[in-house]
């Protein structure tokens, strides 16, 4: 292995300066090689400045021997003179060691003599692996590389106890640190959730178990709660408006009163629009356990919510339903990027070998006054459709039951019965996309639809000019395969997720007060925003 600072045979006569010179140059490249692959100095690199050695460090790290060259003023060495030169050499040398010294006591330390000291080491002890005994014995000098490894028992136990008390600061302290930021979150509050009716249940109905929304939907920390005696544990309190305006009023009782009035217990038990607006005034002013929520919840569209201008203002804390803007906002269902080969629909498109018809349509109420019923009757004069359910024109939903009776068609009615905003329902996401059926869509606008799902896996009828343009399309894709399978990429992507009622909705009411923290707010005008 090649010297770093010299060449590893004796210079002779004036020659040796230029070696001496010349050999720092190479110093860069051997340890720039020692770095790592990609890092490795070439030739005409220049050397970093930590790795310049100063002249009278260069000469220190000289062995002796070579002291008397020519760069001094003395002559080579010969076999006559070697006892003269030995005593000049050994002077000289003396000499220099005292004065560096000297040096070292007057001089500052900086980082450069620190950088420099480093490069003043052999190259051995920098290229040589940790460990070695190249490397021990330049770092432990004379008492060998093995011995050198050893720390002195003092350090070890100085060690020891300044580890020991950080621990015991660090653990005293540890309640008074601010969290980490990437430790994980604490979990959540316990939050109870009184249903105060079961939704179409009828009022006096045993309620049903409440879910585990922790399997279900993966929220933990939730009490859902149907005993009303728990009224007053309750962080929030889910009212469903079609119970509320149905049946005689029944209300919460004032928060903090034991016993109540014969006008209050007459309140809740008349029938009469009279009472009603009594014993809502009552609730709305009469206190509630601190920090309660009220909710108010309804999947119906505004043209089939009665009683809506009837409600108080001020009186719900939030609301629950199908708007985005909803305080919480629960779909009837949506779609979600696929993430398992189990999520449903399948990611590939159904065969058209199960496609036996070409439009069907469900429908449950039947109403000749909806525009889904008119729009039905005009476009059933230029393209068959099945209907299926009561009333009307329809038939008996199959014994195998509803998706696998529209698995088989090709095109499927999604009418909604009334046109609002963000009212899309089950008929859509369900009886459709989960059916494996191209959806055809009347309700809100194209681009409402388009929040919610992408352009090109639906059929809006406002499309088309009339129902007669709308039947010639769904012909002709009847007759382009290809054309039909386009409808169907979006499950390349997504799978469908449909919403579990109720059991999700009182979820999710959990789910915003663990989120929502302590801001107050109230719903001023509920009629004014729900029927816009």
């Amino acid at each position: 292995m090649r010297r770093l600072w010299g060449a590893a045979r004796e210079p002779s006569g004036a020659g040796w300066e230029k070696e001496w010179a010349e050999a720092p140059q190479e110093a860069p490249g051997a340890w720039s090689g020692w770095l790592g692959p990609g890092r490795s100095g070439g030739k005409g690199r220049a050397a970093p400045g930590w790795a310049s050695r100063p002249a009278h460090l260069a000469l220190a790290a000289r062995p002796a021997r070579h002291l008397g060259g020519a760069g001094l003023g003395l002559r080579p060495l010969d076999s006559g003179t070697a006892p003269f030169h030995s005593r000049v050499s050994g002077e000289l040398q003396r000499r220099l060691e005292s004065q560096l010294q000297h040096e070292s006591r007057c001089r500052s330390s900086t980082p450069t003599d620190a950088w420099r000291a480093e490069a003043a080491q052999p190259v051995l002890a920098m290229g040589a692996p940790w460990g070695s005994p190249a490397a021990a014995a330049a770092a432990g000098g004379r008492r060998g590389w093995r011995r050198g490894r050893r720390l002195p028992w003092t350090v070890w136990a100085l060690a020891a106890a300044g580890l020991t008390c950080t621990a015991l600061i660090t653990y005293a302290c540890w309640g008074q640190l601010p969290p980490l930021p990437w430790a994980s979150p604490t979990p959540p509050r316990p939050v109870g959730v009184l249903l105060w009716w079961e939704p179409f249940g009828g009022r006096g109905n045993v309620a049903r178990p409440p879910p585990d929304c922790r399997l279900r939907f993966n929220i933990s920390g939730c009490r859902l709660l149907t005993d009303r005696a728990s009224y007053g544990e309750a962080q929030a309190v889910l009212f469903h408006h079609r119970d509320l305006v149905k049946g005689p009023p029944d209300w919460p009782p004032p928060w903090g009163v034991q016993a109540r009035s014969a006008e209050e217990v007459e309140l809740r038990v008349l029938d009469d629009e009279e009472g009603a607006a009594a014993a809502e005034a009552l609730a709305t002013s009469s206190p509630r356990p601190p920090g309660q929520r009220w909710v108010w919840m309804n999947f119906e569209s505004p043209s089939h919510s009665p009683g809506l201008r009837s409600l108080a203002s001020n009186l719900f804390n939030w609301t629950l339903s199908y708007r985005a803007d909803s305080d919480i906002f629960v779909p009837y269902g949506y779609l979600y990027p696929r993430s398992h080969p189990g999520d449903q629909p399948s990611g590939l498109a159904p065969p058209l070998s199960r496609k036996q018809g070409l439009v069907a349509w469900v429908v449950s109420h039947w109403d000749e006054h909806q525009a889904r019923v008119r729009y039905y009757h005009q476009l059933s004069q230029h393209v068959a459709v099945d209907v299926f359910g009561r009333g009307g024109p329809g038939q008996p939903v199959p014994e195998i039951g509803l998706l696998h009776t529209v698995a088989r068609y090709k095109f499927y009615l999604a009418f909604e019965n009334s046109q609002h905003l963000d009212y899309i329902t089950e008929k859509l996401w369900r009886n459709s996309l989960l059916a494996g059926a191209v959806p055809v869509v009347l309700g809100p606008d194209r681009a409402n639809y388009e929040r919610f799902m992408p352009r090109g896996a639906f059929i809006h009828v406002d499309d088309f000019p009339s129902a007669s343009s709308l039947a010639s399309y769904l012909l002709f894709l009847d007759r382009n395969p290809a054309v039909y399978r386009r409808y169907f990429h979006w499950r390349r992507r997504y799978a469908v997720h449909i919403t579990s009622f109720w059991d999700e909705p009182w979820c999710r009411v959990c789910q915003a007060v663990q989120r929502a923290g302590d801001r107050p707010k109230s719903i001023r005008n509920l009629a004014s925003w729900f029927e816009r």
